[in-house]
């Protein structure tokens, strides 16, 4: 499990940006920042230590009055999103409840993120669309298995349809992690972090970035 220190955001969109070297650098660029620390998990008392992070802000027409309370006592309004995210107990002690986390204070050029986001929703599909299945031959003769993903069972043993079996069903609508991706330019005035390569979601979606858990952060 990732337990490293991120951010809430929302993606913006892409766009290509050139380095020094004349190089062009496909970049999909997310609005980071700034999160509030609205509540604490700590391992003696919930099992677990986690900062409970808000991003953004709710239209005061839709918030109600148990819902505003517990941000009210804090003194601020209701986030548009509130999300917890686990770290470790040493990195939970450098925060406290009300204080601000800003983008500089967590990413930095070069380095490297796993960002998580919910994909897009593409309804009831079928194999070819969902598990890029062939299909089936379309000669002379040949009708109403076009698109069909084949034989899903076998005959007398087992008898049933194995579990797993790649079939039609939801696709997309699902938290999807994408690692690795590199911080090609941080831009802290405006809260905007470029990252190389393609983020999960639609453009507007909420995406958590933290610190890539199998490459370190470097020194």
């Amino acid at each position: 499990m990732n337990q490293n220190l991120g951010l809430l955001g929302k993606k913006l969109g892409n766009t290509q940006i050139f380095t020094d070297d004349g190089e062009v650098r496909r970049v999909t660029v997310v609005e980071m920042g700034p999160c509030l620390v609205v509540g604490k998990r700590s391992t003696d008392k919930h099992g677990y230590s986690a900062l409970q992070l808000a991003f953004g802000k709710k239209k005061a027409k839709g918030v109600t009055k148990p819902e505003a309370g517990p941000f009210a006592k804090l003194g601020v309004d209701v986030p548009e999103v509130v999300k917890e995210i686990r770290v470790t107990e040493e990195t939970a002690a450098k925060f406290q409840v009300g204080q601000a986390i800003s983008l500089a204070d967590v990413f930095t050029e070069g380095q490297h993120v796993d960002v998580s986001a919910t994909s897009k929703g593409h309804g009831y599909t079928g194999v070819m669309k969902r598990h890029n299945m062939k299909g089936y031959k379309r000669s002379h003769g040949q009708h109403e298995y076009q698109r069909h993903g084949g034989s899903i069972g076998t005959n007398m043993t087992p008898g049933r349809v194995l579990p797993g079996k790649r079939m039609a069903g939801q696709h997309g609508n699902s938290k999807v992690t994408v690692q690795n991706l590199k911080v090609t330019k941080v831009l802290a005035d405006q809260g905007l972090v470029l990252v190389e390569g393609s983020v999960p979601g639609p453009r507007g979606g909420v995406v958590t970035m933290r610190h890539a858990a199998k490459k370190p952060a470097k020194a």
